[in-house]
């Protein structure tokens, strides 16, 4: 299957479950779904599993700031020479998705790092031990927001 097919073919899939995503193409052998109803995020990787559209190669976290108080998570499917992006925001507090593991097993990795750095809570992950982190580190820090401060950390361990 070409490059131009297999997009085509993941552009049907990801809009035959969700109605409202917005689809686009910033490059050629790329497909950017903004999946806009949060439910929907699990029929579609079904979807692009079942047409065997790839292997999820990375789930990663983008804090988008202050302006818009949310965090985007890509997920990055790759069938060949194509690139299949699913773009899902959450608000900054509180976002929570559901586990993709059920489907991917190397989901989990990836999904545990959001939790972990990002504060997305990720309902259906088998562990919930930090990976990165200290197993003291500080609840509520997340690192890799924008609103990290480091200096919280610094104070905290020079009290402990």
């Amino acid at each position: 299957m070409s490059t131009e097919e297999i997009l085509s073919l993941a552009e049907q899939i990801v809009k035959s479950w969700d109605w409202a995503t917005e689809v686009s193409r910033p490059k050629t052998n790329q497909l950017n779904v903004k999946v806009n109803v949060l439910n929907e995020l699990l029929p579609i990787v079904v979807g692009l599993r079942v047409k065997r559209l790839g292997y999820l190669s990375a789930i990663v976290g983008v804090d988008l700031g202050p302006q818009t108080n949310e965090i985007e998570v890509l997920y990055y499917f790759c069938p060949g020479d194509a690139v299949i992006v699913l773009r899902a925001c959450v608000p900054h507090q509180n976002g929570t998705l559901q586990s993709l593991s059920e489907i991917v097993a190397s989901a989990e990795v990836f999904e545990r790092e959001l939790r972990e750095m990002f504060g997305i809570e990720i309902t259906g992950l088998h562990e919930t031990e930090h990976l990165y982190l200290p197993d003291d580190w500080p609840d509520g820090i997340y690192p890799l927001r924008k609103d990290f401060e480091p200096t919280i950390i610094s104070a905290q361990t020079e009290k402990a």
